[in-house]
C-alpha cells in the first residue's frame, strides 16, 4: 500500500490537484492508497483506500469533468432503495466544487470479469434492483425527446467514424420522427455488468456518473446492445427479474438510434476502439429499420 505523501511511487494520487489532494488528507489523515480503479480513458481517477479499519474508494474528476456532480446527486437523492441493504455504496464524503467524493468500498467482483456475466440469476437479480431504482417518483417531460434529438445530431457534428451513407441515413430518420412527451424516471445510466459487483452470489451496483431523469426503457440499452444477443435466457431472466417491459417499440427504436450513435461517436474520441466497434454495430443492427 502507498500512502497519499509517498511520491517514489506512482498510486494515482498524483492525478488529483492540489486541493483534491488537500481535502483527502483533511477527511482521512493517515489514508493509504490500495489500489488504482481507473479506467484511464476518462479523466475520473478513482482509487481504493485503506483508512484506520475502514475501505473507501474516492473519486476525483478533472476539469471538464461533469460526472462528480451526478454522482453526487444520484447518492444524495435516488440510491436509497439500495444502500441500508448494502446493494449500493454508502457516500461519505464529498465536494461538488472540488469535484471529489468519497464512499464506503463496496466488497466483490466486478462481474462483466467473472463467469456470472452469462449466469441468468444474475441478471435476475440486476432486473429486480433495476426495478427499484425506477419505481420512484416520475415526472413527465415535453421536452426530452426533442433534446436527445439534438444531442444526436451533435455527436454525427463531431468526428467519428460513421461512414456518410450511413450518416445521411441516421440524419434523415432523426428528422422524420415525432417528439412527444416522455416519463422519466431515475436512471444509471451505464447499466451492464461492468457495474455490477457480485459478493457472495449478490448482485450489487457501482458508478453513477452517468445517473440522470430518463425514460425506464434506456438502462435497458447496454444490455440489449451487448449482453442480451449472447443468451435469451439473459434477457427472460433480466425481464423476470423487473417487471413489465417499459420498451415501446417505436419510443425503443429511436433509444437504440440515439444509443448507437452517441456510442460510436464518444468511443472514437477517446480512443476506446472495441468500444467503437460496438457502436458501429449498434449502428448497423438499427439501420434496417429506419423508416427512410
Amino acid at each position: 500500500m502507498i500512502g497519499l505523501y509517498d511520491r517514489r511511487v506512482s498510486s494515482g494520487i498524483e492525478r488529483l490537484t492540489a486541493d483534491q489532494q488537500a481535502l483527502l488528507r483533511n477527511w482521512f489523515p493517515g489514508a493509504v492508497v490500495v489500489k488504482d480503479h481507473s479506467w484511464g480513458l476518462v479523466e475520473t481517477t478513482v482509487l481504493e483506500l485503506a483508512h484506520d479499519d475502514t475501505r473507501l474508494i474516492i473519486k476525483a474528476g478533472g476539469p471538464n469533468d461533469h460526472h462528480i456532480e451526478r454522482e453526487v446527486h444520484a447518492h444524495l437523492n435516488w440510491l436509497r432503495p439500495w444502500t441500508p441493504s448494502g446493494h449500493a455504496p454508502t457516500l461519505l464524503r464529498f465536494d461538488t466544487d472540488a469535484k471529489l467524493l468519497a464512499t464506503r468500498y463496496l466488497p466483490g467482483d466486478l462481474v462483466g470479469e467473472t463467469e456470472r456475466a452469462d449466469e441468468p440469476d444474475t441478471y435476475r437479480q440486476a432486473g429486480q434492483l433495476l426495478a427499484l431504482l425506477h419505481a420512484q417518483p416520475a415526472v413527465v417531460d415535453h421536452d426530452f425527446e426533442t433534446g436527445e434529438n439534438a444531442k444526436a445530431l451533435t455527436w454525427l457534428g463531431k468526428p467519428h467514424r460513421i461512414d456518410p451513407e450511413s450518416e445521411q441515413r441516421l440524419r434523415a430518420e432523426i428528422a422524420s420522427w415525432p417528439t412527444p412527451d416522455a416519463t422519466l424516471v431515475p436512471t444509471h445510466g451505464d447499466w451492464q455488468p461492468r457495474n455490477w459487483l457480485i459478493h457472495g452470489g449478490v448482485v450489487s451496483i457501482i458508478d453513477f456518473g452517468r445517473a440522470a431523469l430518463r425514460p425506464a426503457m434506456s438502462d435497458f440499452a447496454r444490455l440489449a446492445a451487448q449482453d442480451f444477443p449472447r443468451d435469451a435466457a439473459l434477457e427472460a431472466a433480466f425481464v423476470e427479474g423487473y417487471g413489465p417491459d417499459p420498451r415501446d417499440p417505436e419510443a425503443w427504436h429511436r433509444n437504440r438510434v440515439r444509443e448507437a450513435i452517441g456510442t460510436a461517436a464518444w468511443a472514437f474520441q477517446v480512443g476506446d476502439a472495441a468500444f467503437e466497434a460496438q457502436g458501429h454495430r449498434m449502428i448497423a443492427d438499427v439501420l434496417p429499420h429506419c423508416h427512410v
